[in-house]
């Protein structure tokens, strides 16, 4: 694994509240991404999916470190990012039954989840495109004199297209208040990333441009949590962009089709001991104020409310004809 930054994380330093509200997200995306693959599978939800099982650490220690104010973009793998960002499992499962009540009125799907009102762009499909978007946004911010912050969650595929660079070069000569968060999951699809990069050091890259790049490991949400913080605090004062590479692995194929025959055995095992979930868990356990009965608890309620949401959604409204003109703007 590559050298990462050497941040403090000690989970005494934090409130208990607070930790075992980390630790109610990341299980609440890992309980949420798992029922709705067997939905799927069982041909109950239409469409495809993208799923982020493994990568949990990354949505939830970045979200945590913003504002409600704050604004993110997305990938087609999103929905990690709306649950950390605050979107309602109800909104979330509605949306992907294509429900009129879900977070956009069932026609984005599961590929563009979002809600601009909890702050986030809905997903954007195409690789990259989300960045240029969060440089626009934190020009506006910039511009307005307002105090937020943008957050563009994209994947290690995406640095290779040229809305990387323009993105990234129009955040770093204006200074603007944006936080480039890559999801390192060493795959672009089907290819490792050693065979599209010389150095795949992604966090090098913003010294090019000429400001902070930090790599991180995505797996520990404490350590993703103080980096996203810092780097949060840095765009509030002025001090322009930062690029975050958060190492994590997919735990799920690219898409629901995908069986992950190119992942090494070895290489899924080191990581699979590296689950963000467990690892955190322990953490957890070791303070002395957190047991095991808690954090039971903590998954049985999550595990009804995904099941009430279920529920719910089967009987949402489903769009009428009439609903295709509506919210068409050209």
């Amino acid at each position: 694994m590559k050298t990462v930054a050497n941040i403090q994380q000690s989970p005494a330093a934090y409130d208990r509240g607070f930790l075992l509200g980390l630790y109610g997200r990341l299980v609440l995306i890992r309980e949420f991404e798992e029922r709705v693959k067997f939905l799927f599978l069982e041909g109950t939800m239409p469409g495809t999916i993208h799923q982020c099982q493994g990568q949990e650490a990354t949505a939830v220690g970045v979200c945590s470190a913003l504002g409600a104010d704050d604004y993110i973009t997305s990938t087609f793998r999103g929905h990690g990012h709306a649950l950390a960002k605050g979107l309602s499992v109800q909104e979330l499962m509605d949306e992907l039954f294509g429900a009129t009540t879900g977070c956009c009125k069932g026609k984005g799907g599961s590929m563009h989840m979002g809600n601009m009102a909890k702050g986030m762009v809905p997903g954007i499909a195409i690789v990259a495109g989300g960045i240029p978007l969060a440089a626009g946004m934190a020009l506006a911010f910039k511009m307005q004199k307002l105090p937020r912050v943008a957050a563009c969650f994209f994947g290690d595929g995406a640095v290779a297209e040229g809305a990387f660079h323009e993105g990234v070069n129009m955040a770093a000569i204006w200074n603007l208040p944006v936080v480039f968060v890559c999801e390192n999951n060493l795959y672009g699809a089907s290819t490792h990333i050693e065979k599209v990069m010389k150095n795949s050091r992604i966090s090098d890259r913003a010294a090019s441009y000429g400001f902070r790049g930090e790599t991180v490991d995505g797996n520990d949400v404490l350590a993703v949590h103080t980096a996203a913080r810092r780097a949060v605090e840095e765009c509030r004062a002025g001090e322009g962009p930062v690029l975050l590479e958060l190492l994590t692995y997919r735990r799920t194929g690219h898409s629901r089709r995908d069986a992950c025959h190119y992942q090494p055995k070895d290489e899924r095992e080191a990581w699979f001991a590296r689950d963000p979930i467990g690892r955190f868990a322990q953490l957890l356990l070791a303070r002395g104020d957190v047991t095991q009965k808690d954090l039971d608890a903590i998954k049985a309620g999550i595990e009804r409310q995904i099941q009430e949401a279920i529920v719910e959604a089967k009987l949402a409204p489903q769009p009428t004809l009439a609903d295709l003109t509506e919210d068409v703007f050209a």
